[in-house]
């Protein structure tokens, strides 16, 4: 096995870089969200005031600061409005799955943590919120950080970990607040050594990390961070509908087969019940159905909710594949799941822009063929007994059609979900334009790329208005 790393390796790094960091600033940024926390990380690097978020002024409490303290250092460092929103979550998803491969390494040897690595690594989810400027992929890396430090506890009570799983999940909690906390909740499978977790060496790193922030941003701006943080945005969340992310009881169920494409398959071929006698499997497994019973019982719903519950389901994906006499079914099967990238490409513009239920159905191309090739060498490889190749073929797949997805899709994409084109065709002329009543999503985004907000036509008229109807991106009348 040791003669396979370095081959793996080789093949790893390319497929990181194009993954992550090829044509990050494809497209501008997207939706509501990622415009505005790189709005609030933007006015942190300018003014110094790293305690108070502050969108356009004003104080902003819906996230805790670690997403715009990464973004703010980006800013810091002269990257663009672009690539410093994106690139520090980007290099945290790839520096994850470094740590992931040694620890899982670790525990279930070299064959299970390279499996794994892969599988994570080229998974929709994975890729989706690395290009992200929002704080989904920073609370799933500290948070599965800090599960995967606790492993070796739970598995013979090591206890070398545990202070740096406290420092994590302390991250983890400046990443998103309450969830980490609640989703730590299968620590409880050893609730009789819970004098380790009590200890001071694994208390204080904890607290180093997550209370000072909290405090002094509650000295600074008193009930109203409570208030807007905690009350509205964690409980709130949880039990009503307020926010309007409302879903269905089953929602997060064909989300989750989504996130893991094209590995959704291997969700079919889980351990038996024999294999939880060892109680790092367990671990693992009511790390994700926990998670997962927590999150469809909350009231609000969204898909990047479950990202932290992925890098447990793709470990146990791993051992098991590692261990199977067979996986040829299995994994051709994920190589025919390979499709979904080419068919995704004409429809995912209107899908950011609309949603996925109003997008129309993609025809018949000629790319949705190539998968069988890639099942061909399946067949070949695992009848080899060449488990491992046979993996990062269907990886290197993945790689390529998500790759395909970043560039065939970006420039429509661009034009339908970004404000930057937008802010591009009227910057020379920004003077005379106001905003007459447009969709938050484009108000954020040209917010965001104009730095200072054009006033609304109703509070200061100007000769160009902008405007928004049917659906369409707004334009000048």
């Amino acid at each position: 096995m040791a003669r396979r790393i370095p081959r793996a390796l080789w093949i790893a790094l390319p497929l990181a870089y194009l993954l992550y960091f090829f044509r990050l600033d494809a497209v501008g940024m997207l939706g509501p969200d990622e415009p505005r926390y790189a709005s609030i990380a933007r006015e942190m690097a300018r003014s110094g005031d790293w305690i108070t978020p502050r969108l356009w002024g004003s104080p902003w409490f819906e996230k805790p600061a670690l997403l715009y303290w990464m973004s703010g250092a980006a800013f810091r460092l002269g990257l663009g409005p672009d690539l410093a929103p994106r690139l520090p979550v980007a290099l945290m998803a790839a520096g994850f799955l470094v740590f992931y491969w040694w620890i899982l390494k670790r525990e279930f040897g070299c064959r299970a943590a390279w499996l794994a690595t892969f599988i994570l690594g080229t998974c929709a989810g994975w890729f989706v919120f690395s290009q992200s400027g929002t704080p989904d992929l920073p609370v799933t890396a500290t948070f599965s950080a800090a599960m995967l430090l606790a492993m070796p506890w739970i598995g013979r009570r090591d206890i070398r970990f545990l202070p740096a799983a406290s420092a994590m999940l302390g991250f983890a909690v400046l990443a998103k607040s309450l969830p980490p906390l609640a989703l730590a909740a299968p620590l409880a499978l050893r609730w009789h050594w819970w004098r380790d977790l009590l200890h001071w060496r694994v208390v204080v790193p904890f607290v180093l990390v997550a209370v000072p922030w909290h405090a002094l941003c509650y000295l600074r701006n008193g009930r109203v961070f409570i208030d807007t943080l905690f009350v509205e945005h964690q409980f709130g969340r949880f039990t009503s509908g307020a926010l309007m992310h409302t879903q269905p009881r089953w929602y997060y169920l064909p989300v989750l087969a989504g996130l893991l494409m094209p590995w959704s398959p291997l969700l079919g071929r889980f351990p038996r019940r024999a294999a939880y006698r060892d109680v790092r499997r367990l671990f693992l497994l009511v790390w994700f159905l926990f998670g997962l019973l927590l999150f469809t019982i909350s009231v609000n719903k969204l898909a990047g909710y479950v990202l932290p519950l992925l890098p447990a389901v793709a470990a146990l994906m791993a051992v098991t594949l590692a261990e199977a006499d067979s996986a040829r079914p299995w994994l051709i099967g994920c190589a025919v799941a390979l499709v979904v990238f080419p068919a995704a490409v004409p429809i995912l513009p209107d899908a950011v822009a609309n949603g996925l239920s109003r997008a129309p159905h993609p025809a018949f191309h000629w790319t949705w063929l190539l998968p069988a090739g890639v099942a061909a060498g399946v067949w070949v490889l695992e009848g080899r007994q060449k488990r491992l190749a046979a993996t990062v073929l269907v990886a290197a797949g993945a790689s390529v059609g998500m790759l395909y997805v970043k560039t065939a899709a970006a420039p429509e994409l661009n034009r339908v979900g970004s404000a930057r084109a937008l802010w591009q065709e009227i910057a020379g002329r920004a003077g005379e334009v106001c905003v007459d009543n447009i969709d938050r999503r484009w108000r954020y985004g040209l917010n965001y790329y104009s730095v200072t907000p054009l006033p609304e036509c109703s509070e200061q008229a100007r000769p160009l208005r902008l405007v928004e109807a049917g659906g369409a991106p707004p334009h000048v009348e």
